[in-house]
């Protein structure tokens, strides 16, 4: 099967050998989505790439880098639930990152991944500080469930159903609903509803939402904030529920 284009939805299973192409097999429903921020390192471009557009397909908020160095500037300054790691990197090796996140008692977890499924690698990768091991071909809603398993791990739990002002968001199976109607939204919206939601009433300011809700790429002098929370405010429809705080961010 040819590799999907930017406009073609992702199959559901897919996996990829060294240095041949990706390939995909049908598989059962994804599982249930949340918002989590992931740092995807990976030196095959074309599997951290796909890897990064189905996770964000799944609601998560995911950066990409390429080689360990870059890996480690990364979580030098930013804050990641869960950093899926290859093991064999160009520049610093993944071994060597998994070491110094640990010593650093970096609070996001490790998922790392590997060309070699021996019980040594295995034994050794979890030897070396990483929380879960994963070999590669691989499904991609195992490794979506693994994911959302180790962003469980790295904050704290959330209540399964969130429920404020007559919405009701079930992370579990991605549904909105609001006196009871069901309400379509986007990943993005959905995203957001969520961070607003957790906030308990707090205000969250613009930047707030673009760290949570999206990635690095996102241009922080973009209205993409301004723009999702107007049509999550018309999905959700009246009265209105999400509030504007001048020079502050927004509320529910």
């Amino acid at each position: 099967m040819t590799r999907p284009g930017p406009r073609t939805p992702l199959p559901v299973c897919w996996g990829m050998r060294r240095q041949r192409p990706p390939f995909f097999v049908p598989c059962a429903e994804p599982p249930r989505r949340t918002t989590l921020r992931v740092l995807v390192v990976e030196d095959e471009r074309v599997l951290a790439d796909t890897v990064a557009v189905g996770l964000r397909r799944e609601s998560m908020a995911v950066d990409v880098v390429y080689d360990g160095d870059t890996a480690l500037e990364y979580t030098a300054v930013n804050e990641y639930d869960v950093v899926v790691l290859d093991r064999d990197l160009p520049g610093t090796h993944g071994d060597d990152v998994a070491r110094s996140l640990v010593e650093e008692s970096y609070n996001g977890r490790i998922l790392m991944l590997t060309a070699s499924d021996g019980v040594q690698d295995k034994v050794e990768g979890l030897t070396l500080g990483a929380d879960d091991y994963l070999a590669k071909p691989f499904a991609f809603p195992e490794l979506v469930a693994r994911v959302h398993a180790l962003g469980r791990r790295s904050a704290p739990p959330l209540p399964p159903v969130l429920e404020r002002h007559g919405i009701t968001l079930d992370p579990a199976n991605h549904q909105v609903y609001r006196d009871g109607n069901e309400i379509s939204l986007t990943p993005k919206e959905f995203a957001v509803l969520q961070v607003l939601m957790r906030a308990q009433g707090t205000v969250v300011s613009a930047e707030g939402l673009l760290e949570k809700a999206w990635d690095e790429n996102a241009d922080p002098f973009t209205n993409v904030v301004r723009v999702t929370v107007m049509t999550l405010r018309k999905k959700l429809g009246g009265p209105q529920v999400i509030q504007t705080i001048p020079g502050a961010g927004y509320r529910l």
